[in-house]
């Protein structure tokens, strides 16, 4: 079982990166669409410069303070009893082997392109991304704690959104000049953010839909046609976020066009 800080938290950290994606996708193919390549992160502009590594230091500081509320905080350093794993903090140990891959996509990142020590390209950055959301797809896949009912099925919808997160991830690798691509690994990741938001709401808030209750950290509902409901609500709040997303997405691509835009290659590019 979840709680409602534990799924805001990663729900920041997701949202924020996916809009910032998008809006540095957009941004740079109505620049220039003849140069176009996909990019796992997008840099900050202006400031001189200060602020253009931001996205990568707010994925590893993000991913790192997520990490010690999980592992350290929550479990109150009780990890071993009786010379094995304490069972009681298995689903923080799990969500801490997620976490820890997302910051080590966010190191070595950075190292990649602030050192030459590590100098990788964006496809193999690309491929450690995906690989960062393939191990969050696997742990609410094969996750000890046993997601069933209401419950289940708003997790059943986030691992649907992650694999899109992995799909995109691995198309971007392949095909590194595809702007639709790059869009969808934002409006994925964006997705993903949005959904933890409305899975703390729903679940652990005020948004509980009727005849459920959250009890002894589990959900139940009575009688069963609540549940039933409950799952209908989710698939509208659903559509509800892509919604949102794809007119905000459009919103985005008509703001940069008219002030970013470079119109004649836009035109020969569309045409």
């Amino acid at each position: 079982m979840g709680s409602f800080i534990g799924h805001i938290l990663p729900g920041t950290l997701f949202l924020l990166v996916g809009a910032w994606h998008i809006w540095g996708s957009v941004v740079r193919y109505v620049s220039n669409p003849e140069t176009f390549r996909v990019r796992v992160w997008n840099p900050v502009a202006g400031f001189g410069g200060k602020f253009k590594h931001l996205e990568l230091y707010v994925i590893s500081i993000g991913s790192f303070i997520d990490l010690c509320i999980e592992l350290l905080l929550a479990t109150r350093l009780r990890f071993f009893v009786g010379g094995i794993l304490n069972p009681t903090y298995f689903n923080n140990f799990e969500h801490s082997a997620m976490l820890l891959m997302f910051l080590i996509f966010g190191i070595v990142t950075l190292l990649s392109e602030r050192t030459r020590f590590l100098p990788l390209p964006q496809g193999a950055l690309c491929l450690i991304a995906a690989t960062a959301f393939c191990a969050e797809y696997l742990l609410f896949y094969f996750h000890s704690t046993t997601h069933k009912g209401l419950e289940g099925y708003y997790h059943v919808l986030l691992a649907f959104l992650i694999g899109l997160c992995i799909l995109s991830s691995v198309a971007g690798a392949l095909l590194p000049t595809s702007f639709p691509i790059d869009l969808c690994n934002g409006i994925a990741i964006t997705l993903q953010g949005m959904w933890f938001y409305q899975t703390a709401f729903v679940l652990y808030g005020p948004m509980l839909p009727s005849g459920c209750k959250l009890r002894d950290s589990n959900i139940t509902c009575h009688p069963k046609e609540s549940e039933v409901r409950g799952e209908l609500l989710a698939n509208v709040q659903l559509f509800v976020a892509i919604f949102n997303v794809l007119v905000g997405t459009v919103a985005s691509y008509g703001f940069a066009a008219s002030r970013y835009g470079n119109r004649e290659k836009l035109a020969i590019n569309s045409g």
